[in-house]
């Protein structure tokens, strides 16, 4: 098969980029969370007679007909110039969004006062990745954003053969879509039975700028990656070189199955620094299944918000170890509320298994399913309890939430000074305290309030005066605790937070 030559590149510059392009145009990707793999063994420390295999070219003559390219007519003309600083555009509040904004970088709706230089370039038609057969029918995994939006979608085998392909269904939560050809008989990959392990080789086959049958070959680096692109995310981490249209296309291990779909990197410059991500086999296969019988993903739903469990929170709580997941707020009429979840509990299994995280919980609700019971542990009171629920359907679409107006009332707030906390009565009729200023120096800062917020409970009880905050900093001293329980509402985020039990004023 005959290679185009490449485009002229341009000189963009990237912190994060998906693997799909639209056409040489990078897409933001991933924030990489430090999370240290602890191994439960002494590593001993032996020579190894040999790195790695001679050669994976027999691997790679296994599996490289089942891997496709995948080209995209998008729903946008696109014929307008538009400018940015080497980003994209993404809708406002979307994961990769919230990513550029989170960690100060400019994002592809900046006003151009960044550092970062301005590049003009249009809206192009096309989008390009990689995806592979998993069926001899015809069944394909790629890459939901590779798909998005489009109006035509067809697919290039390694001998050079297009077919049109129609998109069977998609799942933005996990960033994955499946396709299906028709007219023949096709090779195919299966997944592998188990996850590699950290050190393993992998083997990535794809389509990088519209190349082509390209193979390239590392190691998996880390497992369990949280990049911030979704509830569910669980990637690997691995450093072979991956680049913008390796979207949606397998790594194998040295067997020749798949363990993950390509789907990001992280980059200073937009091509390959060996920090690409691929989501985990074992959640593609469960994604690609529902898709296949229903078109959609149908996730376990609880009802409830959660947050993380720190080392301050756990000791409010009576809790020896910071892990779990905390109830900071549930919807009426939910499974968790009519099963008997409460505010201020905390959930430290799902069926038995422990849960170490409010993301590991997320995950755990949504494996489940809707219409499944799941038994959980609760920690309530300084006592372990057991709860059975029976999971509803997770909610397409967030219940848009009417905020209450409060006209203002004349008092004069009671000042906290060593916390550094200035509070008054909550307006307007509401329950609780409002947090009229914080010292940007003080212990209150440096746990998370903010002007604003509002005391909803301070100790388990709930507040109505200043005053009540006292009582419940003295009931926690008295209880020998080094902080006090705080239940704070921020908006329509309710979280808990835990303030030092030292005197107010």
């Amino acid at each position: 098969m005959s290679l185009a030559p490449l485009p002229k590149p341009r000189r963009h510059t990237l912190r994060g980029a998906l693997l799909g392009a639209v056409a040489l145009v990078a897409l933001g990707a991933a924030a990489v969370e430090n999370g240290a793999f602890a191994p439960g063994h002494a590593v001993a420390a032996t020579a190894q007679t040999s790195a790695g295999p001679a050669s994976f070219a027999d691997v790679v003559d296994r599996v490289k007909s089942s891997v496709v390219s995948v080209k995209v007519k998008l729903a946008d003309g696109g014929d307008a110039d538009v400018e940015t600083q080497g980003m994209p555009q993404f809708p406002p509040g979307s994961p990769f969004d919230r990513f550029f904004k989170q960690f100060g970088l400019p994002d592809g709706n900046d006003d151009g006062d960044g550092d970062m230089p301005l590049h003009r370039h249009r809206h192009l038609t096309m989008a390009q990745g990689s995806g592979f057969f998993i069926s001899s029918d015809g069944y394909i995994v790629t890459n939901n954003h590779v798909v998005d939006h489009a109006t035509e979608v067809t697919v290039t085998t390694s001998e050079g053969k297009t077919l049109t392909a129609k998109v069977i269904g998609t799942d933005p939560k996990t960033d994955l879509a499946l396709l299906k050809v028709s007219g023949g008989s096709y090779p195919f990959v299966t997944f592998a039975p188990q996850a590699p392990r950290v050190g393993d080789w992998v083997i990535a086959v794809g389509n990088p700028f519209g190349l082509g049958g390209t193979v390239t070959a590392g190691i998996v680096s880390a497992r369990g990656r949280d990049i911030g692109s979704g509830p569910y995310d669980d990637f690997l981490q691995i450093d072979a070189p991956v680049n913008h249209g390796n979207s949606g296309g397998p790594t194998f291990n040295t067997d020749g199955q798949v363990v993950g779909v390509n789907t990001a990197i992280f980059s200073p410059s937009g091509g390959s620094v060996g920090i690409g991500f691929a989501i985990a086999s074992d959640v593609v296969k469960n994604v690609v299944q529902q898709l296949k019988e229903n078109g959609s993903v149908a996730r376990g739903w609880l009802g409830v918000e959660i947050q993380q469990v720190t080392p301050d929170l756990a000791d409010s709580l009576g809790i020896k170890n910071a892990s779990g997941a905390l109830v900071a707020k549930e919807t009426p009429n939910s499974p968790a509320a009519n099963a008997g979840v409460k505010i201020g509990d905390v959930i430290t299994a799902v069926n038995g298994d422990t849960v170490t995280d409010p993301r590991d919980l997320a995950r755990k609700i949504a494996s489940l399913g809707p219409k499944k019971d799941a038994e959980l542990s609760i920690w309530r009171n300084g006592s372990q309890q057991s709860i059975s629920v029976a999971l509803g359907e997770m909610p397409t679409d967030k219940e848009a939430m009417a905020e209450t107006h409060a006209k203002p009332q004349h008092e004069e707030p009671t000042s906290f000074a060593k916390l550094g906390l200035s509070l008054e009565r909550a307006r307007g009729g509401q329950d609780g305290v409002t947090v009229v200023s914080v010292d940007p120096d003080s212990v209150a800062a440096d746990r998370g309030l903010q002007s604003g917020d509002v005391i909803i409970e301070a100790g388990g009880k709930p507040v109505s005066r200043p005053g009540d905050i006292s009582q419940a900093i003295d009931a926690a001293k008295s209880d020998g605790h080094k902080s006090v329980l705080l239940r704070v509402k921020s908006g329509d985020a309710v979280r808990f937070l835990a303030l030092p039990a030292q005197s107010a004023s």
